[in-house]
């Protein structure tokens, strides 16, 4: 196997003193290099081991280099080609490039010019690589289950990456149902820890003088109706994640034992004086402002800094753009299938009524909705009067009216910049809106990502100005 850190380069060259002069040639470009005489045995070496470049003859025994070029394109192999040829013509050339040779040269060449080349069809093809995985990090459709592509999930996205291969706590907060659980098995499902168990707690679920004995366990005898010993969450979760929901909504005096567990990493369960030692990595969520919460002093200022050491905020349906329809789209697929309906997709008015909408419940409202309607209706396209009354109203009506545009200053002949309008007018629609994007963005007729867009570059724009 060729070292992973250097340009792999495949020479296809019919005369061996050739393919040495061309190795003799490349002896300074950081690369490792490989040789082989025909067209058969160049694309068995790519299909296996897929080199960075291949320098191609054109005439080989048994095919051309622009058949090579053709099964190349064909197959999607993504090595960047060089043809070399002593044949050479403009026309040749031409076909040479429309069958996706990155350069062309012409028999005899000198090193520099072999180097140079190579160098910077190298450089090129390192260049495309990189901004294909930068698109593919900004243009995710979805995280392991999590459904949306616009800005503020992109970001979500992005952190779940940089926090997956960490030990640290991540602590979650958003609105109720805009999908907390889903980015804590994200989290867990990026991380190294992925085939351990995923435990959830949902702190608020559990009566509190049950909720020690949920997480530690409890051993026979320890109260009235413990009838046999019980593993708790911290024991199972054991080697995996233990993800607390809600964990605003924990008593006090279980905060104190919670800490020392997260502290240790030492579990004692109810009615024992036996500690044992587990692994985990903690994920915690809640739809309150924890810091609030401290201040209030209903959770412990310790037990907050040792859980918030990496935020991740979940943005509200609302200000999530397009993705309303992206989810709506996913939980219409399953719930029709649930229910045996035929329902394939929206018409285009059902659509622009679940943009408009400011979903309140989020994307839990949205799943409730949708089921309804399934339920209720069949295929294969949902109407917009199958839908709530509510959104068939296109929800609630701006209840601001958009301001004039300022007055001009004297000797201004009326004119203001148009970005400065711009700026105005989507800021007011916003307010008027109250602070619900897709709907802004419904009502001056413009995509919500734009308007997303522009929020970014004007929040940059003041802050290099402050």
């Amino acid at each position: 196997m060729a070292d992973q850190g250097k340009a792999r380069i495949l020479i296809v060259e019919d005369t061996p003193a050739m393919a040495e002069m061309y190795a003799a040639f490349l002896d300074g470009v950081d690369c490792s290099l490989a040789c082989v005489e025909t067209g058969r045995e160049a694309l068995a070496a790519i299909r296996r081991d897929l080199p960075d470049l291949a320098l191609l003859d054109v005439q080989l025994p048994d095919m051309s280099g622009i058949e090579i070029l053709k099964t190349l394109r064909e197959e999607q192999l993504p090595t960047a080609a060089i043809v070399m040829t002593a044949y050479g013509s403009v026309n040749l050339a031409v076909e040479a490039m429309r069958e996706g040779a990155r350069d062309f040269l012409a028999k005899p060449f000198a090193k520099e010019r072999l180097v140079v080349t190579v160098k910077n069809v190298l450089s090129h093809a390192s260049l495309e690589r990189m901004v294909e995985r930068f698109k593919d990090d900004l243009d995710r459709e979805g995280h392991h289950g999590m459904v949306g592509s616009s800005l503020p999930m992109q970001a979500v996205y992005r952190t779940i990456d940089s926090v997956a291969g960490s030990r640290a706590t991540v602590f979650v907060t958003g609105e109720s149902g805009t999908g907390k659980e889903l980015c804590a098995q994200a989290v867990h499902l990026s991380s190294p820890r992925q085939n351990g168990p995923f435990v959830p707690i949902n702190c608020a679920a559990i009566p509190r003088e049950l909720m020690e004995s949920e997480i530690f366990g409890h051993v026979k005898g320890a109260f009235t109706g413990a009838a046999a010993d019980r593993e708790g969450a911290a024991r199972r979760a054991d080697g995996g994640t233990l993800f607390l929901d809600e964990i605003c909504e924990m008593d006090l005096d279980l905060q104190t034992k919670l800490l020392r567990f997260v502290q240790s990493g030492l579990v004692q369960k109810v009615g024992s004086d036996q500690t044992q030692k587990v692994d985990v990595r903690f994920i915690c969520a809640t739809n309150r402002d924890p810091w609030a919460e401290v201040e209030a002093g209903r959770f412990r200022e310790d037990l907050y800094y040792r859980l918030n050491v990496i935020p991740v905020h979940l943005p509200p349906l609302r200000e999530r753009g397009a993705d309303v329809v992206e989810i709506a789209r996913v939980l219409l697929a399953r719930l029709s299938t649930e229910e045996g309906k035929t329902f394939t997709g929206f018409a285009a008015e059902a659509e622009s009524r679940l943009l408009s909408y400011s979903w309140p419940g989020n994307v839990r409202q949205l799943q409730n909705v949708l089921r309804n309607v399934v339920v209720l209706n069949d295929g294969p396209l949902v109407e917009v009067a199958m839908l709530p009354q509510a959104l068939m109203k296109g929800g609630v009506e701006m209840a601001v009216p958009l301001p004039a545009p300022k007055a001009a200053a004297p000797g201004e002949a009326g004119i203001r910049p148009l970005a400065e309008v711009e700026r105005e007018v989507i800021e007011a629609a916003i307010a008027a809106c109250g602070g619900n994007v897709p709907r802004a963005a419904a009502y001056l007729q413009i995509s919500a990502s734009t308007i997303y867009r522009k929020k970014m570059a004007w929040e940059e724009a003041d802050s290099q100005r402050s």
